[in-house]
């Protein structure tokens, strides 16, 4: 295989499937849905979410801040909470389960590009989060991680590898620190 020395972005292309779909959630995002920001039109935030597709429980808690890029590929279970300035951009399927916290400033990134191609094309792949987890302030969680039942992700760490149940990672790369364990 012959080594190529240069990126060439000139033969960049993406497939857009939902572009127009976008352009009008991009337009309903930054008009109506942050303009809803006071806590009694959260169910109003979760119904123009769901009108775009996205399936989320009537107990979830939605920030008007959170910047969500595609919510067709998005859901969220009961009682989880997307907190201020959660960005979530979810070209790929992104699955929130029950009792989750996604912390201030976090990021869920379902795309990167494939660096070891000159034309750098886009690549995808799920996120999950699993029940009770937390992800505290401003981590990034990239393409493919799962995070186990339980876990807790400490603030500004970089998950790029799933991360097991009941434990506590932290750094980046995020790294075990300790197992989580409840007291009564």
């Amino acid at each position: 295989m012959e080594e190529i020395k240069h990126v060439d972005l000139s033969h960049y292309s993406e497939v857009k499937p939902h572009h127009k779909k976008q352009l009008l959630w991009r337009l309903v995002n930054m008009t109506l849905f942050r303009c809803l920001a006071l806590p009694c039109f959260n169910l109003l935030r979760i119904w123009l979410l769901r009108f775009f597709g996205a399936r989320v429980s009537s107990t979830a808690d939605i920030y008007p801040s959170c910047k969500i890029w595609a919510p067709w590929n998005l859901q969220v279970g009961d009682h989880s909470c997307l907190a201020p300035c959660v960005e979530i951009y979810n070209k790929d399927v992104v699955t929130i389960a029950d009792n989750v916290v996604i912390s201030q400033g976090s990021q869920l990134f379902t795309a990167s590009h494939d660096i070891c191609q000159s034309t750098n094309p886009l690549i995808t792949a799920p996120i999950r989060i699993e029940h009770s987890v937390w992800v505290a302030a401003g981590c990034f969680i990239g393409k493919g991680v799962t995070i186990g039942e339980g876990a807790v992700v400490g603030a500004r760490a970089c998950v790029f590898r799933d991360v097991e149940a009941w434990t506590v990672v932290g750094g980046n790369p995020a790294r075990f620190i300790k197992k989580r364990v409840l007291n009564s």
